[in-house]
């Protein structure tokens, strides 16, 4: 039995959804806890755009008082959303008062679905314009990261991040359109899992950039990392079972021309593989090639994305670099350069590559650099934005292109005491795959959990 004398912060979901199950504490408590952190600390990172408290107070009671606990694989587990997807009773900010959208009437399936099990949503939490940038800030706060409060936790699910890195909540839902869970993950030394098409329900703005975003889920380990996305996905949570021996493929290449991984990436993809080796699998240097016209098809898909999400907004009340944004996605959609025919191409492309060479996992770096400075970027032009996102975060766009699964977790620490990971990728269907071998490597070398000093705990208020 799991004993937690003064504060349940810090514990991971498993553990809550366990300790609430047998009845050794309840929702009520648990969920106290967190506020308790939350109203301290989140003024330091700036991690929630809304904190529910009444409403999650009401609903963690709901909770204790169901006779059917013991089936809840979330009992009583303080959760926070990502503002773009609907919460009932909330407004959908969507990353700025200038692209909010009424309050909720009903839940996101995927929200609903976090609630069916017995999660606790405590807030949600803040992300960049349109959820189209690599950091989080706009004109109400900053996001930063735990790790180091002068740098970016990423984006675009940056205020999930920074929550869980910190122990405010033990796991958090985000999306990924172009790595925005993945970019965030690594920034701030977590696991994210970006589902394969169709893995979790989706409806993510307009049409899902495409379906391009997909749902998923930010913890500090595997094991609720999988717990998070079975509760997504609909099916009930069962053991990951160690993988035999792999084929790996390893590769360094930025689909990015230009941008190339500095010591830190290198460094921890060279652990990674080292790792992988001990238990038995093989590692081989396979670069996937990414074509010239690659680039230009993702970019035309996230500018048409983007400005299908703006439909129907005040555009001089969007901040410069979403305007710009915007304007290249309806002339991308003018001139007919959004094709499904090039996505499913760029599919078949990746299946292929995986197959004849008998890979069953790519490993990548997570990021070529250290995470920006934590800054006003939303008043920053859009080529700077552009060009710092895609020099420090060029590797998770083509497998939103392709709808791959992929999953990035910690593999060590930079010398500047930053968080490095790395990124696991595989064919449609391999996401219990990716956890069971993420699985493996962290219990051969377990990273640690949160940022350095945090949790921290909270006088209770009276």
């Amino acid at each position: 039995m799991l004993q937690r004398s003064t504060t349940w912060v810090g514990a991971t979901a498993r553990e809550i959804a366990r300790a609430v199950r047998r009845g050794d504490t309840s929702a009520t408590a648990v969920l106290a806890d967190h506020l308790d952190s939350i109203r301290a600390y989140d003024r330091i990172l700036g991690a929630f755009r809304e904190v529910r408290a009444g409403e999650a107070i009401a609903e963690a009671e709901i909770v204790d008082d169901q006779p059917g606990l013991g089936n809840l694989a979330l009992a009583g587990v303080p959760v926070a959303v990502k503002e773009n997807v609907q919460v009932t009773g909330v407004a959908t900010w969507n990353g700025s008062a200038a692209a909010r959208r009424p309050v909720a009437d009903r839940d996101h399936e995927v929200v609903r679905r976090l609630r069916g099990a017995g999660a606790v949503v405590v807030g949600v939490t803040r992300m960049p314009e349109l959820g189209t940038w690599a950091s989080t800030d706009d004109a109400g706060g900053i996001a930063r990261n735990p790790w180091r409060t002068d740098r970016t936790p990423g984006g675009s699910s940056g205020g999930s991040a920074a929550a869980v890195a910190a122990g405010l909540v033990p796991i958090a839902h985000g999306n990924d359109g172009l790595g925005s869970i993945r970019i965030p993950a690594a920034c701030c030394g977590l696991v994210g899992l970006k589902p394969g098409l169709g893995a979790v329900p989706a409806g993510i703005g307009a049409n899902d950039w495409y379906g391009m975003a997909e749902n998923g889920i930010l913890a500090t380990t595997v094991a609720d990392a999988h717990l998070g996305y079975a509760v997504l996905a609909g099916h009930a949570p069962r053991a990951l079972t160690p993988p035999g021996p792999l084929r790996v493929a390893v590769s360094l290449r930025s689909p990015v021309t230009g941008v190339f991984p500095d010591a830190g990436a290198r460094r921890g993809l060279s652990d990674a593989v080292r790792l992988l080796l001990a238990h038995g699998h093989s590692a081989v240097r396979a670069d996937p090639v990414y074509p010239p016209a690659l680039a230009a098809r993702v970019l035309a898909t996230w500018f048409g994305g983007a400005s299908l999400d703006a439909a129907g907004l005040d555009r001089e009340a969007l901040q410069p670099r979403t305007r710009r944004h915007v304007a290249l996605g309806e002339a991308a959609l003018r001139r007919g350069l959004v094709r499904e025919g090039d996505r499913a191409a760029w599919r078949e492309r990746c299946r292929n590559w995986f197959s004849d060479g008998g890979y069953d996992v790519l490993v990548t770096p997570a990021l070529a650099g250290p995470p920006p400075v934590a800054d006003r970027w939303s008043g920053r032009s859009w080529a700077a934005n552009m060009v710092s996102n895609m020099r420090y975060a060029p590797y998770a766009a083509p497998w939103n292109f392709a709808g791959f699964p992929a999953l990035v977790i910690p593999a060590g620490v930079r010398d500047d005491g930053l968080p490095v990971a790395v990124q696991l990728v595989g064919q449609p269907g391999s996401e219990l795959l990716l956890l069971a071998l993420a699985g493996q490597l962290e219990q051969a070398a377990p990273w640690r959990r949160h940022a350095p000093g945090w949790p921290r705990t909270a006088a209770r208020r009276r």
